[in-house]
């Protein structure tokens, strides 16, 4: 594992890449133990051999929409084949934007529930199908949120001892103008705070007044957002609560991990 890089003060676990902004193969070069791949289409699907090169030195989770074709245990499941030995899976309903109209109006939880017992290992993402998810008993992948904190605790507390992980879009500074940049957009669709947004109000940087104040405040909700102490204070927290798993995502690009 390297050392003396932004990402080793933080405590992250892990780090989240999209191959759609960059190549999956420099993982390799991540201060961290795990390396989790997300799905934005098939056309970027790492191929077999990146993965199982990551695989050689990491360990590797890959993101599978089981209503996907290709990824679906109840129909067509043919892209499984070319998942090497030694990388494990994400189970996630898939985003919409990543679905054709008939993948999205697949029914979801018979399929969460075959591929869970086809993939020993697999995390299960549980945004906006927790209670499918929590049911599979598998590690629970979850989105950070403004109660994550509070829901992993009340989770702990009700009995439940399965593995949790998180995942967090993460930002190494507290310059309001880079944080906004990196996560104005992200923030900006999340229920709550489009409803607290003035109406065509701008989400990067140049946003001003009442839209900066609610952007800059919903990034440190839905986000690891400060320096790297700051960030690896955060970390701790989630820990504290019962996180298992801490996954950060560049936000401002893999250059920032390094």
């Amino acid at each position: 594992m390297l050392t003396g890089t932004p990402v080793d003060a933080t405590g992250l676990d892990a780090a989240a890449l999209k191959p759609a902004e960059c190549d999956p193969a420099r993982g390799l070069d991540l201060p961290v133990g795990t390396v989790v791949i997300d799905y934005e289409g098939r056309e970027h699907l790492p191929d077999s051999d990146v993965l199982e090169t990551l695989a050689s030195e990491k360990e590797v989770y890959l993101t599978t929409p089981v209503r996907a074709d290709g990824f679906d245990p109840l129909g067509d499941d043919s892209l499984l084949d070319g998942i090497p030995e030694g990388v494990d899976r994400v189970l996630v309903a898939g985003h919409g934007a990543y679905l054709s109209e008939d993948e999205r109006n697949k029914a979801l939880a018979p399929r969460l529930g075959a591929a869970v017992e086809g993939a020993s290992g697999a995390w299960v993402g549980t945004e906006g199908v927790e209670r499918l998810a929590l049911a599979t008993g598998a590690t629970q992948f979850e989105l950070l949120g403004r109660s994550t904190t509070h829901d992993i605790r009340a989770l702990r507390a009700a009995g439940f001892s399965g593995e949790i992980a998180v995942y967090a879009p993460t930002v190494l500074t507290d310059a309001p103008e880079a944080v906004l940049d990196a996560l104005g957009a992200y923030v900006a669709r999340r229920r709550p705070v489009a409803r607290a947004l003035p109406e065509g109000a701008p989400t990067d940087a140049s946003a001003t007044g009442r839209a900066r104040e609610v952007l800059l405040a919903a990034s440190g909700d839905f986000a690891l957002v400060g320096t790297p102490e700051a960030v690896a204070e955060q970390v701790a927290t989630l820990r504290e609560a019962g996180a298992d798993t801490v996954v950060g995502y560049p936000a401002r690009g893999i250059g920032t991990f390094l």
